[in-house]
């Protein structure tokens, strides 16, 4: 799949509600800004297929947003 302007990686660990721990094409494992509040049942295993957004902002802790992941079941 291409998603123009995404980084693609893969899921380390989500933790804290807000935050994820992803590993990028490069090795570096970055911690990126989690949107969704909820449980992610299915969406948050370790070792899947997720995307981020990044944002130029100055004022953001955390400069990549994960927007996309592939679940096991597809």
């Amino acid at each position: 799949m291409n998603f123009d302007g995404l980084v693609e990686g893969v899921l380390r660990k989500r933790y804290k509600r807000f935050l994820a721990d992803v590993e990028v094409p490069s090795g570096e494992v970055i911690t990126a800004h989690c949107p969704n509040t909820g449980a992610m049942t299915g969406c948050a295993e370790p070792g899947s297929r997720v995307w981020l957004s990044t944002s130029a902002s100055k004022t953001r802790k955390y400069p990549h947003t994960w927007e996309l992941v592939a679940t096991s079941r597809g």
